[in-house]
């Protein structure tokens, strides 16, 4: 029999654009009048589906539509999406921080969320306090907290500053400790949006590590959001992905990246220069990109052996004398592939203000093997980080071509080709 912690019944979310609150008075009063003749809220009829690539229609927009799943004890469930999809608002339900519109969230035992770095904590007071104050706010005892405090501290890696104010604290630390505090303080559900992805390398792994432990060693349930394919696939057990409030796949993980990645936009469709998450001053900025043959027509598509060249449009906002153009190759999972920035081969570029360069990096034979690529990319001028795209600049096919010259398609089940210079050596 299931053991089922938690459960989401007809789940939906709607808000009012361009107004705090829910609505007019009049608006109100039309709800209250609906609700004393016993009549369904007029304002559920209406409402456009949340897709923030189109113009809506209403004033309405839905952020979730019914949503329905359950969470057995022990799984670590991860649910991913594009921005937008509505992945930040069902958890703030399950955590209780907003009431859905329609629906019911059912759970059993208590619910630790970390949704945004540093929210329940206060900066005039110190890390110590924090502790003690966050654990109340997860409804521990004092005693249970202090039982693991020496080992929030030494987790969370802030022993030295750990007397010192949170106001002091990076972003990096704060998420550390409230990390930490959430971990230690045993709930029986963990709630994790995204916010790991403020921590370094290290933490992250240990972080990922501990969630492992939580889930597999102790026998409590993860709920995890993360646009990292790669700790999602190995951490997860079970997938939920969605698109413009709904979900449109639940299942094993393997399958819910699959469909993610299948529903990924078309990077021929995708402009670059209206994606918000990015971070640097923005100097110098990705504008565009595409993919051109060795005939210099564009194609979507690559297949191994292929010369290519890989097309940057930038666009020069202030003058830039040193232009360092780097970009790394991910597989379907965002494990890093390799990595090249024009500096490795002694290149830089110049632009000046108002400028649109096109840049471009050629590759003989390109060795990826059959599957989807990841590209990502990151510009530095004068040694400083100017754009740094957190999002995919594209996602590409790449098909088994003639990579060795043969006349025959290669069948190798590897991520890459190699070549050989063979030769028959005299006898020694």
């Amino acid at each position: 029999m299931k053991d089922i912690i938690l459960k989401a019944e007809n789940i939906s979310k709607q808000y009012r654009l361009g107004q705090v609150g829910t609505g007019t008075l009049s608006h109100d009063l039309n709800r209250w009048w609906h609700q004393i003749r016993g009549k369904e809220n007029p304002y559920l009829k209406i409402g456009d589906t949340n897709d923030r690539s189109t113009k809506g229609n209403s004033d309405y927009v839905w952020a979730l539509q019914d949503i329905n799943f359950e969470v057995e004890r022990g799984e670590v469930l991860g649910i991913i999406g594009k921005n937008g999809a509505g992945k930040s608002t069902l958890l703030k339900i399950l955590s209780k921080v907003t009431a859905p519109t329609t629906g019911t969230i059912k759970s059993r035992g208590r619910i630790a969320s970390l949704l945004e770095v540093g929210t329940g904590f206060n900066g005039e007071m110190t890390g110590r306090e924090n502790i003690f104050l966050n654990g109340a706010i997860l409804g521990m005892t004092k005693k249970e907290i202090a039982s693991k405090l020496d080992e929030i501290i030494e987790f969370s890696g802030c022993e030295r500053y750990i007397d010192t104010p949170v106001k002091r604290y990076s972003s990096g630390m704060t998420v550390r400790l409230a990390f930490a505090v959430a971990a230690f303080l045993e709930p029986e559900i963990l709630v994790i949006d995204e916010v790991l992805a403020v921590g370094d390398a290290e933490f992250q792994k240990k972080a990922i590590g501990k969630m492992q432990d939580i889930s597999k060693g102790e026998g409590r349930t993860v709920l995890f959001v993360s646009h990292n394919m790669a700790a999602v696939k190995s951490l997860c057990t079970r997938g939920i992905v969605m698109e413009h409030g709904k979900v449109v796949f639940d299942g094993g993980i393997e399958g819910a990246l699959n469909s993610y990645l299948i529903n990924f936009d078309s990077f021929n469709s995708k402009k670059i220069f209206e994606i918000e998450d990015r971070s640097g001053n923005g100097k110098t900025l990705f504008y565009d990109f595409f993919i051109e043959n060795k005939y210099g027509n564009r194609i979507d598509k690559i297949l191994t052996g292929d010369s290519i060249n890989l097309v940057f449009i930038l666009k020069v906002n202030e003058e830039s004398k040193r232009i360092n153009l780097g970009f790394s190759l991910h597989n379907q999972y965002e494990d890093i592939l390799t990595y090249l920035y024009s500096d490795f081969q002694d290149i830089c570029f110049t632009g000046n203000r108002q400028d649109l360069l096109r840049v471009s990096c050629k590759i003989n034979e390109f060795p990826l093997n059959d599957g989807n690529i990841i590209i990502k990319g990151r510009i530095e001028v004068d040694g400083v980080e100017s754009d740094w795209l957190r999002e995919p600049i594209a996602i590409i096919d790449i098909e088994n071509g003639d990579f060795y010259g043969t006349g025959r398609v290669s069948e190798l089940n590897t991520p890459f080709l190699i070549k050989g210079i063979w030769e028959l050596s005299k006898e020694l």
